[in-house]
């Protein structure tokens, strides 16, 4: 027996490499000669077809993204969906609070009726449509200052990581300035400070809604970023191409940048939840998006104020309340579900 019959069995013994497909010319080759074969001439796939892979293993995260999927189509096309006006009240509930309309109740103009799904407000709105207009405020909310927190926060935390010393020491510095304001408490100054202004009246309030949610969270995403960049930047191959004379924007662009992107993309998934909350939480207190009077409004309501209406009324309409709290919890839940597969999809440490 030579030295390389032992390697070869080895070899023979051990399972195929993970993330190869076998030719269709070994179909009828036997398994481990097939391994054997595939190992020397296959092609691992990409890291982003492997991370695909191990993410539609998630069901939950498959759901997730799923319900989210269904969540958008509703806000594109919410004109078709809705049963009525948003805005528009019906003079003939006002007031009466008509209930779901599988429900009945002693006085006839309360009985629920297919015309107002989920009954209407105490103005005679629609429920159901408002909440069906609802859900393009909370996915704008969610996606906008998301790109603005991550615009801001990647290229500083890059910045940050890459050039180290007395700048790093700076900029990580602004950073706690910056962290140590209370996000809520900041937001709500600046809606009170500013909503009666120009830019407060922009959308109905949304452009300064983006500002107050983006001002202070950049930070969390900028400390991510730096210290993953610290640790790729002592990597063998920045190092080699810091050796070949290239330059800095190319080291950083080329080699560190697409290799935070895998923490950047997680970040952002659990940045949107945290921005819809927060939405929510700013129009329940009143000074959130503004409530639309203008019948043809793309962004006529909130969740968060429609929670607000619906506290008031819960007793003798539940949907009001019930409608867009489990609308928020559902949209919440989906994307946490599907930050957290694309946490494990994206590990190169996870195993499938």
């Amino acid at each position: 027996m030579t030295f390389q019959e032992p390697i070869a069995e080895q070899m023979l013994e051990s399972p195929p490499l993970a993330g190869i497909d076998a030719p269709a010319e070994l179909s009828g080759v036997p398994g481990d000669l097939a391994a054997l074969t595939i190992g020397v001439r296959g092609k691992p796939r990409s890291l982003w077809s492997d991370a695909w892979r191990r993410f539609r293993k998630n069901r939950i995260a498959l759901l997730g993204l799923a319900w989210l999927f269904f969540l958008v189509f509703v806000a594109i096309f919410a004109p078709v969906i809705a049963t009525n006006n948003p805005v528009k009240s019906d003079v003939a509930t006002a007031g009466t609070l008509r209930q779901a309309a599988w429900i009945e109740d002693p006085n006839p103009m309360r009985t629920g009726s297919w015309k107002y799904p989920l009954g209407t407000d105490s103005i005679g709105r629609d429920v159901f449509s408002r909440l069906v207009y609802g859900t393009r405020v909370s996915l704008i909310v969610g996606f906008i200052p998301m790109l603005v927190i991550l615009a801001v926060g990647v290229p500083f935390g890059l910045i940050a990581g890459y050039t180290g010393g007395r700048i790093d020491n700076l900029m990580m510095r602004i950073t706690d300035v910056v962290y140590a304001f209370p996000a809520l408490l900041l937001a709500i100054v600046m809606q009170i400070s500013f909503g009666d202004t120009r830019v407060g009246g922009l959308l109905n309030g949304l452009v300064l809604l983006f500002l107050s949610l983006s001002i202070v969270n950049w930070t969390g995403v900028a400390r991510l970023v730096r210290g993953t960049t610290l640790s790729l930047r002592e990597k063998e191959y920045v190092e080699a191409a810091r050796a070949s004379g290239a330059p800095h924007a190319r080291i950083v662009f080329k080699h560190i940048f697409p290799n935070t992107l895998g923490a950047i993309i997680v970040a952002g998934a659990f940045v949107i939840p945290s921005a819809i909350i927060s939405e929510a939480v700013l129009s329940y207190l009143g000074v959130g998006l503004r409530p639309s009077v203008n019948l043809n409004s793309p962004f006529p309501t909130s969740w968060g104020q429609m929670i607000l209406d619906g506290s008031k009324f819960y007793q003798a309409q539940l949907w009001m309340l019930l409608g867009p709290a489990l609308a928020i919890a559902s949209i919440t839940l989906a994307f946490t579900f599907v930050g957290d597969g694309l946490r494990d999809a994206l590990d190169p440490r996870q195993s499938d």
